[in-house]
């Protein structure tokens, strides 16, 4: 997949920080679609991404495997199964310039959302908003995690205001996700984006998400985190445009 210096340059760039993210910094994993695409086709990416994240995911899974809560499961799993279909159907019908619309404007309301969060302007549910409301924002986390990785922030929206015991929502989170990119599987076939080419690719860079995934854990012992995420946050925001620029051919 990887046509030259620069493209495998941003192919583990993209996958250091998926592993930061894995490994403590909770929502630095949203840049890494973002990065990929830089240098990539958006839809040849994600396909090398999603095996990295099944890897990573089974380390979670296997972690947190008793800690978890079963309602989050029940309403956020049947909502992001309806979130891939509909995530599918959308890239299967649009062509890949509208994908890396849709990437770049992903990128910018995640950035700009989580920014306004750490400045106290979120929107706060109430911590016993009613289930239908869970399964919109699975629905939400499925179709952003389907075209582009970024199922993050739907997800938390409902969740966290549920105010779980630590290990119960890293479990949830761990479980939730490890279905989705499941899942996600046989939608990438059917668009014909993992084959062989792409395997070997997320082969090759599994050791890097690996590596990364324990330099996260140290990291996030280390680094003011206040600071670290809104140079992130304002990073994804500034990646965001210019992916929005280059997919809707402004300034060309």
């Amino acid at each position: 997949m990887f046509h030259n210096g620069w493209a495998i340059g941003w192919a583990v760039l993209a996958v250091i920080l998926s592993g930061i993210g894995k490994g403590g910094f909770s929502g630095l994993g949203a840049l890494a679609m973002p990065l990929m695409v830089i240098a990539n086709p958006p839809l040849e990416s994600a396909a090398v991404l999603l095996p990295i994240l099944i890897v990573q995911d089974m380390v979670g899974v296997w972690s947190f495997r008793k800690t978890f809560d079963k309602v989050v499961l029940t309403v956020m799993i049947p909502g992001m199964t309806i979130g891939v279909i509909l995530g599918y159907l959308f890239a299967s019908r649009v062509s890949e310039t509208a994908i890396l619309t849709t990437v770049g404007g992903l990128s910018f309301v995640f950035g700009v959302h989580r920014l306004w969060q750490d400045r106290g302007g979120a929107v706060v549910l109430p911590s016993n908003s009613p289930r239908w409301l869970g399964v919109l924002f699975g629905v939400a986390s499925g179709f952003g995690s389907q075209i582009a990785h970024a199922g993050a922030p739907p997800f938390q929206m409902w969740v966290l205001p549920r105010k779980l015991p630590r290990d119960e929502l890293v479990g949830s989170n761990a479980l939730s996700f490890a279905y989705m990119n499941l899942i996600k599987v046989p939608a990438y076939f059917a668009l014909g984006q993992l084959t062989p080419t792409s395997l070997i690719s997320s082969a090759e860079l599994v050791p890097v998400a690996l590596v990364s995934t324990v330099l996260g854990v140290y990291l996030v012992r280390k680094i003011d985190a206040e600071r670290f995420y809104s140079l992130i946050y304002l990073s994804m925001i500034g990646i965001g445009l210019k992916l929005v620029i280059d997919g809707l051919g402004l300034f060309h």
